[in-house]
Parts: C-alpha cells; structure tokens; sequence
C-alpha cells in the first residue's frame, strides 16, 4: 500500500509539473514582445474537413495594436491594423472595407498577440499537452456570442509555430509560421493604410 501510494504521488507531481507547459510558452512567447515578423500558410477547411482555400503570404506585427496579414497567393488581399481601424485591402476588386479595431478584434486572438491584452480576459485556457514536440493549448472564448468555437496554439519553446481556429459555422482555418524573427525593425509605414482615389470604401461600424 505504502509503494502504492507513493506511485500515486509522484505521478500527481509530474502531472502538475507540466499541466502548465503550454500555458508557460504563451506567456513566454508573449514577454517583451514588441516586434514579430513571419511568413506564414493557411489552410481553410469546411464542415466536411474538405480543403477549400490555401493561401500563403507574409505576417508583420508591431506591438500594441498594429499588424499586417499580406497575403500573396492565391490572389493579393492585405489585413492591415493601425491601431484604430483594421482595413482588409482586395487589390484585385479595388476595394477596402473599414473596421473600427477595437470591436473588429474583441474577442479574437489578435486581441492578445497585437493589443497585449490578457488572455485570461477573453478565453478559457484549457493544457492538452505535448503532440509532435510541440505544446499544445486550446482556448475557449468566454463570450457564448463569440464567433469563435476554440482556437488552438502550438508552441515549439517560446516559438509560436500553428494557430488553428475554429468557427461556429463550422469552418476551420489553420495557420503555419515560419521563418520568424522576432523584435526586429519594422518599418512603420507598413501599418499605415494611404488610400486609393478610385477605389471603393466600404465602412462597417
């Protein structure tokens, strides 16, 4: 019973020592950051797991509050936050849409990667531990509105290395990171949306 029981023990031990693995790389992934650069693919997946979209492109962040998705393939479309607005650029339409930030980011993960706000405030985190060497979280938005199911993260050390969300109509959109640099110089610029006088701007409040 004694050898039992000490089993028992440190099996508890070693189970609490990495419950919080995952939880220990966001945070680590998240201190001091100011900068991050990366290219990145995404996989978009309908209800039935079936491939329909895989697009490629470069990610910029400059913490607080701005960031720049450039997508390059298959078609050119830019997802740029100023730190006020979020404006999605589609070249090819010649049109933007206009968000204002602070309700287009509420409750996404982009709410802590770019406005370093805490995790805490809008997901439950859950550990689901070590998969392919990489430490996996899984994040439960708290607002039952959201349109957010879950979003997963995994982290090779302090490196983020997948992001996955999961939306309640049931798609998927994964994304890949590669080649990152982090705290680098950015160039300021890439965070500020010029305009185009013959385009189409569409506002949403």
């Amino acid at each position: 019973m004694k050898t039992l029981l000490v089993a028992v023990v440190l099996l508890v031990v070693q189970a609490s020592a990495s419950a919080g693995a995952g939880r220990d790389a966001l945070d680590a992934f998240l201190d001091d950051l100011t900068t991050l650069q990366a290219t990145f693919e995404q996989s978009v997946l309908d209800t039935e797991n079936a491939t329909t979209g895989q697009m490629h492109g470069l990610f910029l962040l400059d913490r607080p509050g701005k960031f720049r998705w450039d997508y390059v393939s298959p078609r050119k479309q830019v997802i740029l936050a100023d730190g006020r607005d979020v404006w999605i650029i589609e070249e090819d339409l010649k049109q933007v849409t206009r968000h204002l930030q602070r309700w287009a980011l509420k409750g996404t993960p982009a709410a802590f990667l770019a406005m370093d706000e805490s995790v805490d405030k809008d997901f439950e985190i859950v550990e689901i531990g070590e998969r392919l060497g990489l430490q996996w979280l899984e994040l439960i938005p708290r607002d039952a509105e959201s349109d957010l199911n879950r979003v997963l993260l995994a982290f090779d050390g302090s490196a983020l290395k997948h992001m996955e969300l999961n939306d309640k109509f049931g798609q998927v959109s994964r994304f890949s990171f590669f080649d990152v640099k982090r705290n680098v110089p950015i160039d300021p610029d890439l965070f500020v949306y010029e305009g185009e006088d013959d385009w189409d701007v569409l506002q949403v409040e």
